[in-house]
């Protein structure tokens, strides 16, 4: 993805407008560094961006599930997708929340029923998976699922991997090129 040139260019304050144009240097800044390439691409649609902002953060970092849990499924939805913007974006918040380096290596083979993962996460991770194949969950799955979390969680768990698949569709259509590191 990174070697081809972006569809649509990250933009500058002038393409981003003025409060978009802060909220990308914010959330820059929130996680230390310059404004991240997402939001200077999706910010140029300047109304769709503050309304995907406050429901992206209802589900993350804002969500009922465990931050460790969100970045889990979340680079379960990036592999699954192929989606490298996302997958480097959240490697580095997962090592942040505490997800360990062979889970993560794990999730980069797809081995999603490795022996680190905890039986929730494992269900978690075939829900991505599910949800990917089939756009439902499976029975299989959801039996798990029932019996490791709560109601709430698990619709947190649906919107959460559909919303991070969306993105995924969203970055990688419009090669949106990975930020510097």
């Amino acid at each position: 993805m990174s070697a081809r040139p972006p569809r649509i260019r990250p933009g500058n304050l002038r393409d981003l407008g003025l409060v978009n144009g802060l909220l990308a240097r914010a959330l820059g800044a929130a996680s230390g560094g310059p404004p991240p390439n997402i939001f200077l691409t999706l910010g140029r649609h300047r109304s769709l961006f503050r309304k995907w902002l406050l429901f992206a953060g209802g589900l993350m970092p804002g969500g009922e599930l465990k931050r460790s849990e969100s970045e889990l499924v979340i680079l379960g939805v990036a592999h699954t997708m192929r989606c490298a913007y996302e997958w480097d974006h959240h490697e580095r918040l997962a090592k942040r929340a505490g997800v360990s380096e062979e889970a993560i290596a794990c999730v980069r083979q797809g081995n999603f029923e490795a022996e680190c993962f905890t039986a929730r996460e494992k269900a978690f991770l075939q829900a991505c998976q599910d949800l990917y194949d089939r756009r439902e969950i499976l029975e299989d799955t959801w039996r798990a699922l029932v019996e490791l979390a709560t109601e709430v969680e698990i619709i947190e768990l649906c919107m959460l991997v559909g919303h991070y698949q969306m993105l995924a569709m969203t970055l990688n259509t419009l090669r949106v090129p990975l930020d510097p590191r």
